[in-house]
C-alpha cells in the first residue's frame, strides 16, 4: 500500500471509542441539546489554532438562483430585509450592508435529488441571527414557526 497510517488510525480500540463518542455527541445534538452543552462549565482558557485538514461532503448552491431572489426582493420591496424579522442590514450598517443578507433553502438542500429544481419562490431571505435559530436545533424551524415564535417573544415585529 505505501501509505503511513497514523498509529492513533490503526488503532480499532480508539477508533471504536472516538466512535462511540461521536454518536453520543450527535445524538444529543439530535434531540435539541447544543454540542457545546456537554463540554461541562468551568473552563477559561482553552488552545486553538491547530491546524487541521479534512474531507468534507458539501451541496453544490446556484449564486445565480440566490442573485435572482435578491433581485426579485429589490424590485418587490426596495431593500434585502429578513423575512422573519425585518432587519435590513444596508438601514443598520449603511454602505457596509448594502446587497448583504443569507438565503435559506426552505427545501433542504441536502434533501434534493439529482435532477431536483428549485425555484426562486423556495428561498427565503433572513438575516444571520435568524438564519441561525432556524438551524440552531433538529428538526429545523420553518419560517412560520420562526415568525412565531418572534411574535410571542417581542410581542410584534
Amino acid at each position: 500500500m505505501g501509505r503511513d497510517i497514523p498509529k492513533r488510525a490503526s488503532d480499532p480500540e480508539r477508533c471504536h471509542a472516538v466512535g462511540q463518542t461521536i454518536r453520543q455527541v450527535l445524538a444529543h445534538a439530535q434531540n435539541g441539546e447544543a454540542i457545546a452543552d456537554l463540554a461541562g462549565d468551568g473552563i477559561e482558557e482553552a488552545e486553538e489554532g491547530r491546524v487541521i485538514t479534512a474531507l468534507h461532503r458539501r451541496y453544490e448552491r446556484n449564486s445565480a438562483l440566490v442573485q435572482a431572489k435578491k433581485k426579485k426582493a429589490l424590485a418587490a420591496l426596495g431593500k434585502l430585509a429578513c423575512e422573519a424579522c425585518g432587519f435590513d442590514f444596508r438601514e443598520r450598517y449603511g454602505d457596509h450592508g448594502e446587497g448583504f443578507i443569507e438565503c435559506h433553502h426552505a427545501k433542504p438542500v441536502h434533501a434534493l435529488k439529482p435532477g431536483d429544481k428549485t425555484k426562486v419562490g423556495d428561498l427565503r431571505l433572513l438575516c444571520s441571527n435568524c438564519h441561525r435559530m432556524v438551524h440552531a436545533r433538529r428538526p429545523w424551524l420553518t419560517i412560520q414557526e420562526l415568525v412565531s415564535i418572534l411574535d410571542r417573544t417581542t410581542g410584534d415585529r
